[in-house]
């Protein structure tokens, strides 16, 4: 059986960090009871800022600005440790330094899917991103460091970095994103199932896990 996920997304949205562990969670779960399950998950772009800097910005500068000082920004952070945590999911939101402007990062994702790369090799490269980002303070803005990324994921960094620092689907990706922007999704993380059912937020793996079913038997015959 087949499950298309359609996952919206942006590399510097810590829910998205938190939705992907509950989504990867949610279909181990179900692969119990289902080992045929066939999962296919298409990674969407997302800008959560698209007027950050090429080359970045100051992190905790953002913050305070965004979330109106100092303490409203550790609340905040704090807030998301405390949601991640029962999910064995940690922040080093200490350890950032850039808010990195994302394009190159979702333009790596996208040329993996389009290579037709195993979903288990996806799934690496989309986790690695977001733990360089939240849990190692890497600049996922970089090409260098988005190249060494990848590398670690299996792929040749010198073909990697030619790409990056090229041109290639920089439209394609800016096209994607405004289209994910023009169907009203507005916050991500975002869950289409099988283009049948939305899902918003970073839901819990049950929650997850019971709208993958829905969307399974949506459209059966009774």
């Amino acid at each position: 059986m087949i499950l298309d996920i359609d996952l919206v997304s942006d590399f510097v949205c810590p829910w998205c960090f938190l939705g992907k562990v509950r989504l990867d969670r949610a279909i181990a779960e179900l692969k119990t009871s289902r080992p045929d399950l066939n999962v296919r998950v298409n990674w969407l772009p997302f800008f959560l800022n698209p007027d950050t800097p090429a080359a970045g910005e100051p992190y905790r500068a953002f913050l305070e600005a965004k979330f109106g000082g100092a303490l409203k920004a550790d609340a905040v952070l704090e807030d998301v440790r405390a949601a991640a945590a029962p999910d064995g999911l940690e922040y080093a939101f200490e350890r950032i330094r850039t808010r990195p402007n994302t394009l190159q990062a979702h333009r790596l994702a996208y040329r993996a899917q389009a290579l037709g790369q195993t979903a288990a090799r996806i799934d690496a490269l989309t986790g690695a991103l977001f733990a360089a980002h939240f849990q190692e303070g890497r600049d996922i803005g970089d090409n260098a460091t988005l190249a060494d990324i990848a590398a670690a994921c299996g792929e040749r960094r010198d073909a990697v970095l030619e790409y990056l620092e090229g041109r290639a689907d920089i439209d394609k990706v800016r096209r994607m994103a405004e289209g994910v922007r023009k169907q009203g999704i507005s916050g991500v993380p975002f869950f289409i199932l099988n283009r049948r059912l939305a899902v918003s937020g970073a839901q819990s793996a049950a929650v997850l896990g019971a709208a993958i079913l829905q969307s399974l038997e949506t459209g059966k015959p009774s």
